[in-house]
């Protein structure tokens, strides 16, 4: 077999970095939803060439964060009411699954991780510190899921959470009180350490309901999730 005309190739390529510049945008609410996105200023803004840019938009909308209006461009998707569920329906799903695989495998490891998480949760509780906070729940969930070994719950997951914080835009007026949501987190770290498959689910799915209930109370008509650009006051 003639491989001579293969070239080596760099790790990661400009439009991946592109793509994870504008996906922690999108999920920190500086892009929020709805926003037209504009070739020449995020060239500039972010010092590469429209090339580069433009395959790394067209990763987000297969990853289904950004949309595409014809003869006007890309925008951030919108979030309606049945987006919000169907995320944390999916969420439930992803993460019950790798919750499983963890306890049927190496759950000391898991504990680890989820543990350091965890502590990141509760310092930023303690210190009143909501994007902190927002930050070290989105690790422990992206823990729990990779400790499960398998890359495609892990793949999926991570494009769910930045489509959870997208929707936690919702929470500004109704987040979870942090020392309830940081209890929550303790709990599904303490089933897995003690190997409690029941618990574990049963605090996932009460988890993810309870999500839902805030965000839609909040924004209980089909319509846009709220897109105030400020980071998200809890999490979930």
């Amino acid at each position: 077999m003639d491989l001579g005309d293969l070239e080596p190739v760099s790790r990661r390529s400009t439009a991946a970095i592109v793509a994870d510049r504008l996906r922690q945008a999108i999920m920190r609410g500086t892009l929020p939803p709805g926003t037209q996105l504009g070739e020449v200023e995020l060239a500039t803004r972010l010092g590469v060439s429209r090339g580069p840019l433009r395959e790394a938009m067209q990763r987000l909308v297969a990853e289904g964060l950004l949309r595409s209006e014809r003869h006007r461009g890309l925008f951030v998707r919108d979030l309606d009411a049945a987006d919000v569920r169907d995320v944390y329906t999916a969420r439930a799903a992803v993460e019950r699954a790798a919750g499983l695989l963890i306890l049927a495998g190496d759950r000391a490891a898991a504990v680890t991780v989820l543990s350091a998480a965890l502590e990141e949760m509760a310092a930023a509780a303690a210190a009143g510190d909501a994007v902190g906070l927002a930050d070290a729940d989105h690790r422990f969930h992206h823990e729990l899921v990779a400790a499960s070994g398998s890359p495609r719950l892990r793949r999926m997951a991570d494009a769910l959470l930045v489509e959870t914080r997208m929707c936690l835009a919702a929470l500004q007026q109704n987040p979870p009180p942090a020392a309830e949501l940081v209890e929550e987190h303790r709990i599904l770290r303490d089933a897995v350490r003690d190997g409690d498959a029941d618990r574990l689910v049963a605090t996932l799915e009460t988890h993810m309901a309870d999500a839902v209930t805030r965000i839609l109370d909040v924004a209980p008509v089909v319509g846009n999730v709220p897109t105030e650009p400020t980071p998200p006051a809890g999490a979930a």
